[in-house]
């Protein structure tokens, strides 16, 4: 799976500060309702219900949150980048700072997985994860990300 498939350009945030996981959603909201018209309060919902059944974080920085949500017909893609790091109750204990939301349709299934697996696959990479640390912009890290090298990361 192509992360230029989930991810629309408009959907790439660079965020000085948040101050909670609560806030962190919040944002990732509002970045799906202007990218892709999605109701901000049911995104919002969606990831605090998920993220209530355990962390999304998988270490080394990064976080996944992701839900499943009427109104939509495919999986879409939402990245923040924060200039601060936020705890998220990662396993390895450090606090993220590259955040990768995922929205599915709620019969999504084996589309939902893919996508968790591809984005979790291509943000294993350190030397990926420090080149879209290293930048900031967010038309640079669209193409970090939708480069074919990304998908196939390791």
């Amino acid at each position: 799976m192509i992360l230029s498939d989930l991810l629309a350009q408009e959907a790439i945030r660079i965020v000085p500060s948040i101050s909670s996981k609560k806030r962190l959603f919040q944002v990732l909201a509002e970045v799906a309702e202007q990218a892709y018209a999605l109701d901000r309060e049911v995104v919002r919902e969606a990831l605090m219900e998920r993220e209530n059944l355990g962390p999304t974080a998988v270490g080394q920085g990064v976080a996944l949150p992701h839900a499943r949500m009427a109104g939509l017909d495919k999986v879409r893609g939402a990245f923040l980048k924060l200039d601060r790091p936020l705890d998220f109750g990662a396993a390895d204990r450090q606090p993220v700072d590259l955040i990768f939301g995922l929205f599915a349709p709620e019969n999504a299934g084996v589309d939902h997985l893919k996508a968790l697996a591809s984005v979790s696959r291509t943000l294993r990479d350190p030397d990926l994860c420090a080149t879209l640390r290293a930048n900031h912009e967010a038309d640079t890290i669209h193409a970090v990300l939708s480069q074919p090298s990304a998908i196939h990361a390791a």
